[in-house]
């Protein structure tokens, strides 16, 4: 039987390196792995290019690594809670490349699918396009322009699910769903982390995401915050 456990995070990112490329999961600070980003916090690797669907906050998430400056540059959809990203990329510290959330989720999609490019037209027109090809394509009886991206391949891929088996099946729930999945396809090597961790068999195989043939190392996490951005609440009337 096969078993990819491993005893924790620090020993889960034993093989990442200076320089290297890392995807990560999450949707703002919801299924983000916490326990992996701070293992790489304590080992201090630098020069990173991380790609995200955002950067974190200042203290939480990637935030930690942009303030430990150990992220060279950050490829994401939203980076608009964190003012040290904001500090960093306006000093020219930081390079960045904000990519369409959609285009961001295909092409990390395309990496596990194993398709170079994908052809989008989100960004035609735009800043998106500078320096791409675009080609034009007639889809559906309509002809226009496509910008031609390429497919992610990271050196690394670190995802948070809910429940995952020895095997690597991993389960997710609620908002985690949104991009672990598409980022565990496309790493050469995928790490994850459950918060519970049980034996094969024990899943419904009806409620796996991610089957255990993208993952390569599984741990169960610890002690996590499961922050959010921003908490508002409706102001409560004095007759309630």
């Amino acid at each position: 039987m096969i078993n990819k456990t491993v005893s924790n995070a620090q020993q889960a990112i034993e093989g990442i390196q200076d320089g290297m490329t890392i995807s990560l999961g999450g949707f703002g600070l919801c299924g983000i792995p916490e326990n992996l980003i701070s293992a790489l916090l304590d080992k201090r690797v630098t020069n990173l290019t991380c790609i995200s669907n955002n950067a974190g906050v200042d203290d939480f998430g990637l935030g930690l690594l942009l303030q430990n400056k150990q992220i060279k540059k950050m490829i994401a959809s939203y980076v608009g809670e964190n003012a040290e990203f904001e500090r960093q990329m306006l000093s020219g510290e930081l390079e960045v490349d904000l990519v369409p959330q959609g285009t961001l989720a295909t092409r990390l999609m395309a990496g596990g699918y194993g398709l170079p490019v994908i052809f989008t037209p989100a960004g035609v027109g735009t800043e998106v396009a500078e320096g791409k090809e675009v080609r034009r394509f007639t889809f559906h009886g309509v002809e226009k322009d496509y910008l031609m991206e390429y497919a992610f391949e990271p050196d690394y891929a670190l995802v948070k699910a809910w429940k995952g088996d020895t095997a690597g099946n991993l389960v997710y729930r609620g908002t985690a769903q949104n991009f672990n999945h598409a980022v565990a396809m496309c790493g050469k090597i995928t790490i994850a982390e459950v918060e519970e961790l049980v034996e094969v068999g024990e899943l419904d195989p009806n409620h796996i995401h991610t089957p255990g043939i993208f993952v390569n190392k599984i741990f169960q996490g610890a002690k996590y915050e499961k922050r959010i951005e921003q908490r508002t609440v409706r102001k409560r009337e004095d007759n309630e």
